[in-house]
């Protein structure tokens, strides 16, 4: 889909990665611009794989490798040729950082008008905190979603993955495929302005429009919906389930097969916004129902029902599960040092052709999905692909140590 269009990453750690990465599976030529050093997150770990860390394996996917001191004039005129024939350059270096190099928007620009540049910061580009830097933790506290999320009864929680960040590689590339678009009506690139903050604060839709509204803060609520009761998790007999009542009708079928069918006749419980008002005596009702049944008979019932219902799984059982076998959740590919390496796959290979062909050229044949690279690996073969470099031209940038390459 996004064949022949080339996007130089200058990003590391996760949400400017994981953007490029999206785009690399929907087809986009991505070469990743490490330090000699590399992106940090091929030390964060363990797990390791081959010598790769799990985090670095998640999200550079497809992408080629090119190692090169940005330090040395030699070494960002490398990129800034790059930069010329690119269609996307993404980063997110400290406002202002990549001035240094000549590598800013302002100056890319000049030499090519088409360019989409992208910058992924913790605040943005411009107001009083531009200049900070920003993480995911740190803005999961910042933003409220850490006051708002855990049980009622204990501590802030912060969320097991880093949800702001891959929210903001997701606005991201949304962003880069729509100022592509606009390019092609006006044949100008755009400079695109995209904050961990911001992304956050939006993201939060229907909590943050609650506050909007009310002018008060979230309750802490453990599983359960600030907006519909009951909606959450519930402990059955040997097990957790999440009930996701939607309807008062669902609501009376749930009562009914829980043995109480008066409950959903109480004035209380009756309509969704008065089981909110009662929230507390409710849930408690229904957990001690539920208590006494077995998960997989509850379950069951629930569904026969047209009550949502599932079992609490694990991540292992979740990736192994009937359906994402069915729909190829998990992929794998022949990685340099980590050999059949199990991935993720990307949501966007199901698309279908009107022709009838499946993921438009995109899925891969199994066993051949595209893996996230070694350090520098494609080095040599960029600077002699992409800028025509001689090799005597190449050997004398990686003899001064201006590009590394893999196993040399």
């Amino acid at each position: 889909m996004l064949d022949g269009l080339l996007v130089l990453d200058l990003s590391r750690v996760l949400a400017g990665p994981y953007c490029t990465q999206l785009l690399a599976d929907l087809g986009a030529r991505v070469i990743k611009v490490e330090a000699p050093a590399g992106d940090e997150t091929r030390r964060w770990g363990p797990p390791y794989v081959g010598g790769e860390s799990g985090y670095f394996l998640s999200v550079n996917r497809g992408k080629r490798s090119l190692a090169v001191d940005l330090k040395d004039p030699r070494g960002s005129d490398l990129v800034r040729a790059l930069a010329a024939k690119a269609d996307v350059v993404v980063e997110n270096f400290k406002v202002g950082d990549l001035a240094r190099y000549g590598l800013d928007y302002a100056t890319l620009a000049r030499d090519n008008r088409r360019l989409v540049y992208l910058s992924v910061t913790g605040y943005g580009q411009t107001g009083p905190r531009a200049k900070e830097p920003g993480y995911d933790a740190a803005m999961q506290a910042e933003v409220g979603l850490m006051a708002m999320t855990g049980e009622p009864v204990g501590g802030p929680v912060k969320l097991p993955i880093a949800w702001i960040d891959v929210l903001t590689g997701t606005h991201a590339a949304t962003a880069v495929m729509a100022a592509l678009l606009r390019r092609d009506r006006t044949g100008e690139g755009a400079h695109l302005d995209i904050s961990l903050f911001e992304v956050a604060l939006a993201s939060l839709v229907n909590q943050a429009q609650n506050t909007l509204l009310t002018g008060t803060a979230p309750e802490r609520l453990g599983s359960g919906h600030p907006n519909i009761v009951p909606y959450q998790a519930f402990q059955a007999a040997d097990g957790a389930l999440v009930i996701a009542v939607g309807s008062d009708q669902q609501f009376a079928r749930l009562c009914a097969l829980l043995g109480e069918p008066a409950l959903a006749a109480d004035a209380r419980y009756a309509s969704n916004s008065a089981r909110v008002a009662s929230r507390v005596e409710l849930v408690a009702r229904l957990q001690a129902l539920v208590a006494a049944r077995r998960l997989g008979e509850l379950v069951a019932a629930c569904l026969a029902a047209g009550v949502p219902a599932t079992p609490v799984a694990t991540l292992p059982e979740a990736l192994a599960d009937p359906q994402a076998v069915a729909r190829g959740s998990v992929v794998t590919g022949q990685h340099p040092t980590a050999g059949l390496l199990k991935m993720a796959a990307s949501p966007f290979w199901n698309a279908i052709a009107p022709g009838g062909e499946l993921g438009l050229g995109l899925k891969p044949a199994v066993g051949h999905a595209a893996v996230p690279p070694l350090l520098g690996q494609h080095s040599a073969e960029i600077l002699a692909g992409e800028l025509g470099l001689a090799p005597s031209t190449i050997a004398g940038l990686l003899d001064a140590g201006v590009v590394a390459q893999h196993g040399r």
